[in-house]
């Protein structure tokens, strides 16, 4: 008896103990943390004191005092204001210092802090220090007070306290970054427009402080107390603080910082005290939370280091009391029921019996109890592994409060269990349903396709596929919004599923794309009726909320014929029958036959052809320069794919570029252009002699719109330029206006091709949807008017062209003519400040050692 005694001794005192330590370091960080607050303020208020130090400095100096601009007058007028402002901020910064007590973190800062400030102050009263040692006098004082702030920081996380107190001193290191890196930036920036520290330290300093402040902003999106982030969120869109953060982010987006005038100084100057004002409000909230979380852990530390002795002691009384009474009388039932017990703790649901004194009978009761309920809890077990939701003995509760949170465990597993199998269920129906139509997707569609073609070839019966493509839908959509658009899609949906028979199957692929899949098909004639049910169907008015809309439809039939049909196959057969049906007019249906069966034949061929013409080396880039206009000098080249196919000689490309563009193949044949054409130019960059008076040349690859959307577009051109070791702003990727607008990601590409360096040429201007006035939205460089405007004769387009070129200059935009062919046309595009050209006039499009040569003649800029 007497080690339970020990043990219990031994216990509490290391829990007093252990409540004792956890006292003393929340105090200890409470300390730490007031203390970050106080030599924040005075930090602040030193920082304070050098911008009117300084102001008053430079209008004491006659010399600097005329740099300003300003009359006598206004000097004495702002000299009076700088010393009232000296006034003040000295007494904030004294206050704050002397408001550091003695012997805490900070303590030897602020001591060493008065001593030199009252040596700066004095230099600068008495003029005996420069400009430039004022200045550095007192970023010395705030960099000792800014080390102090940093170890009380640390020192108040170095702490073991709890994750809460640990995370509210960490945001106060977060908001003490900000508040030091917002207070350093403005007095940084104001020393390089003085030049303080050289030409260009200067410079460099205050944009280092500048990226440290936008860096600790961002750091603050870390913060843990809801309350905190709150009031961050409200500071940063603060006014007192956007003033200043977006004059200094656009001086930081210059190459060098801008000279300010007198009132914009000012300006900063006292917009800069607001905001600072502002971060170090939010800076009081963040401490008082770590002080409030540091107070409430010593609070409790000190609860349970009572609460322990308390029970230490009442243990112990009752302990050796009891080992007095019951030690002798217990002694022997306690063996029985300890044998039992150990029976039970090895798995072993024995019967427990016991007797003896009252005690060891209630202790066997309990065992006893404990056993019935494990064992019911072994019976509730077995029934959810065997699947059994429903035995009526997981609705069996267990006595006292141990047996309530068991048996809610147990519930909650059954819940689970269920919630499990009906979430896989929908999960299940999600992943083969369209969520906007709730019919079959794509690739349910395919499934119920292959399983109806398995059962026709069982059955000897033919299976039936129509491909449904809607017209005029995208209309639709650009007049209406996507919103009516869906409306639309669901509406057709419906009349396509009630149109049909029972059995049949209605799909929506994607887009306005519909497929309906007949089942034991006697023949043609039968799907070719079907399918104008479903354009008359589809052709009928739809009614929206405000408006009446019409869409039509074009449809293609494609029966299985044989065996080895498969739904791959037979869902390319029905979407070339609809692709032929809108070519004849829309709103028909087509029947795969013959005639498409050898057009897919040759398709494949030809795309297999291009494959091994990529893979063989046969393709070739020939290089059309691009003049300007001014001064007729070629300045770049556009790289056009040309095709030696063997047996067909160089094969143009509107030939293959079609075939390619229907399939991923284009992408493979942009990536091989890209990888020529940086190549090609960066070695002619290396022959080319120097020319430093004439820009570099440039080339010109043009993206499909496949390939644009693809996510995979930006590492294929960093790739490229990155083989090539050609400088990326050499590279201009042409795209058609029509991409722009039929995708949204091809904005996003361009946007993140751009920031690589890479020029973005709209090819093809005016032939597409794209209005002059969204010029200025497009992350675009070059605007290429498309031939048909400048070979035209028709009235108008001249005055058209001019336009275009005007509205592309209104929007800082390079304008390139392209397919000029006439000196007439080339005076015309010079009277109407063209700036590039490219045409049979000038050139037509050459081979590679054509084009270079062309480049070694003129003697074109080049690395040096």
């Amino acid at each position: 008896m007497l080690v339970p005694l020990v043990g219990v001794v031994a216990l509490t005192a290391a829990i007093v103990r252990a409540a004792v330590s956890e006292a003393a370091t929340a105090e200890r960080a409470e300390a730490a943390v007031q203390a970050v607050a106080q030599l924040d303020a005075a930090r602040s208020g030193v920082e304070h004191e050098v911008v009117p130090v300084l102001s008053a400095t430079v209008l004491l100096d006659p010399d600097l005092s005329a740099m300003t601009g300003l009359s006598p007058e206004m000097v004495q007028a702002q000299l009076v204001q700088a010393e009232q402002a000296i006034a003040q901020a000295q007494q904030v910064t004294d206050r704050a210092l002397a408001a550091v007590p003695a012997g805490s973190v900070g303590a030897w800062a602020a001591e060493r802090a008065i001593a030199r400030l009252v040596d700066v102050r004095t230099g600068s009263q008495t003029r005996t220090l420069s400009l430039a040692d004022t200045y550095t006098g007192y970023l010395t004082v705030s960099g000792l007070l800014l080390a102090a702030q940093q170890e009380a920081a640390a020192e108040a996380s170095d702490q073991e306290v709890t994750g809460t107190t640990y995370r509210a001193t960490r945001d106060v290191e977060l908001v003490t970054e900000l508040t030091q890196a917002s207070s350093r930036v403005v007095p940084l920036f104001l020393g390089a427009q003085l030049r303080l520290s050289g030409a260009e330290g200067s410079d460099l300093d205050w944009r280092s402080a500048w990226v440290a402040y936008t860096d600790a902003q961002r750091q603050l999106d870390d913060l843990s107390q809801p309350t905190l982030a709150a009031a961050w969120d409200g500071v940063r869109t603060a006014a007192a603080v956007t003033a200043v953060d977006d004059v200094l982010a656009a001086q930081a987006g210059q190459d060098a910082a801008a000279p300010l005038s007198i009132e914009q100084v000012a300006a900063l100057v006292n917009g800069s005290t607001a905001r600072d004002a502002t971060f170090t409000e939010l800076l009081d909230t963040a401490v008082a939370g770590a002080q409030a979380s540091a107070a409430a852990d010593r609070e409790a530390a000190d609860g349970r280091r009572a609460t322990t002795l308390l029970a230490g002691l009442g243990l112990l009384l009752t302990a050796a009391i009891g080992a007095v009474v019951l030690g002798r009388s217990v002694s022997r039932s306690l063996g029985v029921l300890a044998g039992q017990a150990d029976q039970v703790s090895r798995g072993e649901l024995v019967e427990v019996e016991g007797g003896g004194p009252r005690e060891v009978r209630t202790v066997s009761t309990a065992l006893g109890a404990a056993v019935a309920s494990l064992r019911r809890i072994q019976d509730q077990a077995q029934a959810v592994a065997r699947g059994d939701l429903a035995d009526s003995v997981l609705a069996e509760p267990l006595p006292g409060p141990l047996g309530a949170v068991v048996h809610a465990s147990v519930r909650q597993i059954v819940s689970s269990v269920r919630q499990r199998d009906e979430l896989q269920s929908a999960l299940a129906h999600q992943a083969a349903h369209d969520p906007l139509t709730e019919l079959p997707n794509r690739a349910q569609a395919l499934q119920l396709t292959a399983a109806a073609l398995s059962r026709g070839q069982r059955s000897g019966t033919m299976t039936g596929l129509l491909f449904v493509d809607l017209d005029g839908f995208k209309s639709v959509n650009d007049t209406h919004g996507h919103a009516a658009g869906d409306d639309v899609l669901r509406e057709v949906a419906g009349r396509l599923s009630a149109a049909v028979r029972a059995g049949d199957v209605v799909c929506r692929l994607g887009g306005d794309e519909f497929v309906v899949l007949v089942e034991a098909v006697e023949d043609e004639r039968a799907l070719v009726e079907l399918a104008e049910r479903l354009i008359a169907a589809t052709g009928e008015p739809i009614r929206l909320d405000h408006h009446t809309v019409r869409v039509g439809a074009s449809v293609g039939v494609a029966v299985s014929r044989d065996a080895d049909t498969d739904a791959d196959v037979l869902f390319v057969e029905a979407d070339t029958a609809a692709y032929r049906a809108k070519r004849h007019g829309r709103g028909r249906a087509e029947v795969f036959d013959e005639v498409l069966r050898g057009q897919l034949a040759e398709r494949a061929a030809l795309e297999a052809a291009i494959r091994a013409g990529l893979a063989d080396g046969e393709m070739q880039l020939h290089y059309q320069p691009v003049v300007d206009v001014a001064s007729d000098r070629v300045i770049g080249y556009e790289a056009l794919v040309r095709w030696q196919r063997p047996g067909h000689g160089l094969v143009p490309p509107d030939v293959f570029i079609p075939a390619a563009e229907e399939s991923q193949l284009i992408c493979e044949l942009d990536r091989w252009v890209l990888h020529e054409a940086t190549r090609q130019l960066a070695e002619w960059r290396s022959a080319a002699g120097v020319a430093q008076d004439e820009p570099e040349p440039t080339v010109a690859v043009n993206i499909s719109g496949r390939h644009l959307t693809d996510r995979r577009v930006v590492q294929d051109v960093a790739d490229a330029l990155a083989a090539s070791g050609l400088p990326a702003h050499l590279l201009v990727l042409e795209v058609t206006e029509t991409v722009l607008v039929a995708d949204p990601s091809a904005m996003d590409h361009l946007a993140t091709l751009r920031a690589l360096g890479a020029a973005v040429a709209i090819d093809d201007f005016g032939t597409g949807y794209t209005s002059i006035g969204q010029l200025g939205h497009m992350p675009v460089d070059t605007l290429k008017i498309d031939r048909s405007f400048i070979g035209s004769r028709e009235p108008g387009h001249g005055d058209l062209v001019a336009l275009m070129i005007r509205a592309a200059h209104t929007f800082g935009l390079t304008v390139v003519a392209e397919g000029v062919e006439e000196p007439e046309q080339l005076a015309r595009l010079r009277a109407d400040a063209c700036d590039q050209a490219q045409g049979w006039l000038f050139h037509r499009a050459l081979p590679a050692d054509e084009a270079g040569a062309l480049l070694q003649q003129q003697g074109l800029h080049a690395p040096s």
